[in-house]
């Protein structure tokens, strides 16, 4: 799936007035090139690398290229999107690399970042929605990356979210987790998850899958728990109504990673916004084209401050009432 966007900022858009939108397609101006007014403007063609389409995911995307909009800055973006399928993601990677046009490359969650990073060595690589970047080899370190790629990570406070999950129903006894086996980053919001659920007493029942349709018989594998946790993992999110419906014909409450999966039936997460984590990502890409920053010494970033989701409707159709006090402290209640 392909989709190309073009965004003028205003001062771009009035030095280029008297250029017509069909001479400002097709990869963009190269940088630094006059324009018809005689004005020296920069245009930017960027490469967007998305692992798969979900709400999560879409919005770090629309985050990115807003950045660039508020920037006032002339760039466009080729946006692939792999559909889930690793090959597919270096395949893109590929065509970016060899795409002399392209002056930087966004790669969206980690296996699309994995295959960015790989094929891609002479072009800025920025990242997003990656859980761990060290695990996942793409820097050297989070303080100095030491190499043409950077970003921001979305780690979230995966302790914090299994203890909202005994709060809501403080008397769980066990936990399901269903994640895809071959994101590293799903696996390490497992472990976390697990060694919380250790200390509060809760038992986890794990699930992996490899595709999407192995979502069902992965949800009838947990058997009885109270409750069902689907972390940031891609695959899983990608398919997510189908935990929605198995959560509400079972009658067990739903958690998320993300508040973007709230919004699409779970109950509730404290999670970080992927829209402004894609923002921030795209904050870093300016820096880089207009100032000059070096990848290999910008440090990975991440946010620091989450938001706490809560889904009444959702809690009601899994047979869930959300305690007033937990209610009292949501950022955002989705009716």
């Amino acid at each position: 799936m392909k989709r190309t966007s073009k965004f003028l900022g205003g001062i771009a858009l009035m030095a280029a007035a008297s250029l017509t939108l069909a001479g400002c397609a097709g990869g963009g101006t190269p940088a630094g090139t006059e324009d018809a007014s005689g004005g020296e403007g920069e245009s930017y063609t960027i490469g967007i690398s998305q692992l798969v389409q979900h709400a999560a995911l879409d919005a770090a995307a629309e985050g990115f290229e807003q950045a660039f909009v508020d920037a006032g800055i002339d760039a466009t973006f080729d946006v692939q999107n792999a559909n889930g399928e690793q090959a597919t993601a270096v395949t893109i990677a590929n065509t970016f690399a060899s795409d002399a046009n392209i002056d930087l490359v966004l790669a969206i969650a980690t296996p699309a970042a994995q295959a960015a990073a790989q094929a891609i060595t002479d072009k800025p690589v920025l990242f997003t929605a990656v859980t761990d970047p060290v695990s996942a080899e793409l820097v050297a370190s989070n303080e100095e990356p030491g190499g043409n790629v950077t970003g921001t990570n979305d780690m979230n406070p995966v302790a914090d979210q299994i203890k909202l999950i005994q709060e809501v129903l403080p008397d769980a006894s066990s936990i399901g987790v269903v994640y895809s086996s071959g994101e590293v980053n799903s696996q390490i919001q497992v472990d976390i998850a697990k060694e919380t659920a250790e200390e509060l007493g809760i038992e986890v029942k794990e699930a992996t899958i490899t595709a999407v349709g192995e979502i069902p018989t992965a949800l009838q594998s947990l058997g009885d728990v109270d409750a069902i946790y689907v972390p940031t993992d891609n695959m899983v999110v990608s398919g997510f109504e189908t935990v929605v419906q198995h959560a509400e014909q079972n009658q067990i409450a739903l958690f998320a990673g993300d508040t973007a999966t709230v919004e699409r039936g779970a109950i509730g997460t404290l999670g970080l916004n992927y829209e402004k984590l894609g923002y921030q990502t795209g904050e870093m890409a300016i820096k880089i084209l207009t100032e000059g920053a070096d990848p290999a010494t910008m440090p990975v970033e991440s946010q620091t401050e989450f938001e706490l989701y809560l889904s009444p409707s959702a809690a009601e159709a899994q047979g869930v009432e959300i305690p007033q006090a937990v209610l009292d402290r949501a950022d955002t209640v989705v009716e």
